[in-house]
Formats: C-alpha cells, structure tokens, sequence
C-alpha cells in the first residue's frame, strides 16, 4: 500500500474527525435505530430506513478515515529544510507575470486542499508545476484558459 502525504494539521484534523464519528454520529444513529424500531413496523418506517442510511455513511467514513490515517505519512513543515525548493508542506508566494498579481498557495495533500484558503492539492497542475522549483524561478502552468507564468516570490517552511 502506498503511503498518502499529509501536513501534521491535516493529520490533526482527520483524527478530530474519526473521534467525533466514532463518540458522537456513532451513537447518535444507532439511538435513532432504536427509537424507530419501537415505533413497530419497520416495513414502512421512513425514520427507520433513514437512520439506517445514515449509520451505513458513517460506518463507511470512519473505514475511510481509518484507512487514510494508516497510509499517511505525515510532514511537519516547520522541520523541513528543503534549501529554498518547493516541496510538500511549503507555502509559496507567487506573482502571475502578466498581470501582477501576488498570490500564496501552501501545497498539501488531498483531503486537506481548501482554494479558498490558499491550500493547494500536491496533484494539482500548479503545485506540479512548481515542485522543486526555488525562489526567482519562473512556472508555468497549463490553465483552462492558457499558459500562465508565475514567478516564485518566497517559499517558506511553516
């Protein structure tokens, strides 16, 4: 099985969520169950089909949760030391070349990639662009709406 890379923070955040299904979703639907079995008749017990579907969900989810957490290699990007090169973990600033724009992107693995909050996905076409790159070199990125250039600004370990 091949190992998943992940940011410590990431990590963090599926074991929240592993906790919270297995403590709270967990006994939540199986009291649902329980209370829908008392209503009687389960053949036409909406509450009761619903409940079921939703503990089949969140068995689902923690097997998959579970799975991620055991194939995942987890990176601290505080303790890396990469010379200056982007590599997973490291936040980059970059400028688009064409029209200025500084933006900043912190290349992580796939669960935990939020565009919204500068968290970019290690297989995404930027991030393959800017892998081993260092700063003052210049990317280019093949974008729905043509080749975009950017220039690495900083990379930063954090």
């Amino acid at each position: 099985m091949s190992t998943i890379p992940i940011t410590k923070r990431g990590a963090e955040k599926l074991k929240e969520e592993l906790h919270r299904l297995k403590t709270v979703d967990r006994p939540a639907v199986i009291a649902a169950i329980a209370e829908a079995r008392a209503q009687g008749d389960l053949s036409e017990n909406a509450e009761y089909d619903a409940a079921k579907d939703r503990q089949g969900f969140i068995e689902g989810r923690i097997a998959e949760v579970e799975g991620k957490l055991s194939a995942a290699q987890i990176i601290d990007p505080a303790t890396l030391d990469a010379g200056g090169r982007v590599v997973f973990g490291a936040t980059v600033d970059l400028e688009d070349e064409d029209s200025g724009a500084t933006v900043t992107y912190q290349i992580v693995g796939e669960d935990e990639a939020d565009l919204k909050q500068g968290l970019i996905n290690i297989s995404s076409p930027i991030a393959r662009a800017l892998i081993g790159k260092e700063e003052g070199d210049t990317a280019e990125v093949q974008a729905p709406g043509g080749v975009r250039r950017y220039e690495i600004v900083a990379v930063r370990y954090a």
